[in-house]
């Protein structure tokens, strides 16, 4: 059964930093794309950031680029997403979710996901 447990959210002012984790169970990492997505209340789901097992291309969403940076370590079925200079707009429960073969930032397209984390960012 395949897994994704997410950690790492929290409260920070704006300006701050997070750094949430995702590890997945029950699959190899490298022939998946993990994504990470997000959803502030009353709004749909956003793809923030992707980054693929096979070539390791990546992407980011315009609205988080230069600020957010995915990773992942594949011996520990790791991805991370290094959030910096945190805005109040980045306020969102933040879930990862994984795919096989090519990246995607469309939610409807990912086959597994975790339960989200909660990233609050006041100012």
């Amino acid at each position: 059964e395949v897994q994704l447990v997410e950690s790492g959210g929290g409260s920070v002012k704006a300006g701050g930093s997070l750094r949430l984790s995702c590890v997945l169970s029950g699959a190899a990492l490298d022939v998946h794309v993990m994504g990470w997505f997000r959803q502030a209340p009353g709004k749909e789901r956003e793809g923030v950031s992707y980054i693929s097992g096979r070539d390791g291309s990546i992407y980011y969403a315009e609205s988080v680029k230069g600020r957010f940076t995915i990773s992942r370590e594949n011996a520990k079925n790791t991805v991370y997403l290094q959030m910096n200079s945190l805005k109040p707009e980045d306020t969102a429960v933040y879930y990862c979710a994984a795919r096989p073969n090519s990246g995607s930032n469309r939610p409807s397209e990912y086959n597994y996901w975790g339960q989200g984390t909660q990233v609050t960012v006041s100012s």
